[in-house]
């Protein structure tokens, strides 16, 4: 099909995954807005993804807090049919630390877009970036999406779930919106030409860049925090999935919506690679594929941190056609060779 009749906002498209997502979007033929407001995010990040789609690319600086700016926003890409919304506070511990401005910013700027799409009188079709963080502490493993939702261990992760019951009370009340909240476990890895990646702003608080922060000498030592979790090492275990094949997950429920004319008004898909690796075992999958030794310690547990998560991938594979295909020794090479050249 062809897309290039299709307007997609993307929310927070300068971020990590969101810029990812938009060079697909972009290979795809869609025609792409991005909107960032830069808190966590660089025009470095919009340099690279032109030069990679060779592309002049919509960018409108937004803070999506601020109802007037969106309500202006719509009001200049009035055309638009689909939006996937990215742009959010997303790091557990500071959410700990600090849960008012997780809750201001994550809960008011979905209530703002969705509060204009309602307006827009067309059909929109909505992707929205949620969590495993949903799932709490689970049960049963590899986690589905039948596994409960239970009271959140971080206010990050409470943010996911209240922003996904908004979005569904909001689908009962309005029929011009399909949606799909994709819950992804651990993103890891950078883009092959090296020209986007993971660029947090401050210390990093997810294990890979901290782990290729700690290799380029940018820390002295990484923090391991706990080994002693009833797990194979001690270590917590993450399903970490390739940035690329997390992208193509958005395509994938983007299309879906468009191209199928059902009555599929809201889902959620996992989206994960199906394989739990502890941190023990990232860390040595880093020393072997780019034979150096990091320098770590053990130091305490955080809070909010499960044990574990990863993911039962089986809906997405069956229904949206996607599953990952990169490994996490392909991620973390890319990872390795993104910090090099952004050192």
């Amino acid at each position: 099909m062809n897309y290039s009749n299709q307007k997609i906002i993307v929310t927070g498209g300068l971020g990590y995954i969101g810029s990812h997502t938009v060079i697909e979007l972009c290979a795809k033929g869609f025609k792409v807005i991005i909107v960032d407001d830069l808190s966590n995010s660089s025009l470095k990040i919009l340099n690279g993804i032109n030069d990679i789609t060779n592309t002049e690319l919509i960018f409108e600086k937004i803070d999506l807090k601020n109802k007037e700016l969106v309500k202006n926003l719509f009001t200049k890409h009035k055309d638009v049919t689909g939006l996937i919304h990215f742009a959010a506070s997303k790091y557990v511990g500071e959410s700990i630390d600090n849960p008012i401005k997780y809750y201001e910013n994550n809960l008011n700027s979905l209530i703002n877009i969705l509060d204009e799409l309602k307006n827009l009188g067309t059909k929109i079709n909505f992707i929205f970036s949620s969590s495993c963080t949903v799932y709490g502490e689970a049960k049963n493993f590899p986690i589905t999406e039948q596994e409960s939702v239970k009271k959140a261990e971080s206010p990050y992760g409470n943010t996911k779930q209240i922003c996904e019951e908004i979005i569904e009370d909001f689908i009962k009340s309005y029929g011009n919106i399909k949606a799909i909240s994709l819950r992804y476990f651990n993103p890891v890895g950078a883009h092959e030409s090296g020209k986007i990646g993971e660029l947090p702003s401050g210390k990093p608080q997810n294990l890979v860049p901290l782990i290729t922060q700690t290799a380029i000498g940018k820390f002295k030592e990484l923090i391991v925090h706990g080994n002693n979790y009833p797990t194979v090492d001690g270590t917590c275990i993450r399903d970490y999935i390739h940035v690329v094949d997390l992208s193509k997950s958005h395509l994938k429920s983007l299309t879906k919506l468009i191209d199928e004319k059902n009555n599929l008004h809201y889902d959620v898909f996992n989206v994960g690679t199906g394989k739990g690796s502890s941190v023990f075992e990232v860390i040595s999958s880093f020393e072997r594929i780019t034979k150096m030794k990091l320098n770590y310690r053990i130091g305490p547990k955080r809070n909010g941190d499960v044990i574990k998560a990863f993911a039962c991938t089986k809906k997405a594979n069956e229904i949206l056609k996607w599953k990952a295909e990169l490994s996490l020794d392909q991620a973390l090479l890319s990872a390795w060779e993104w910090q090099k050249k952004n050192n």
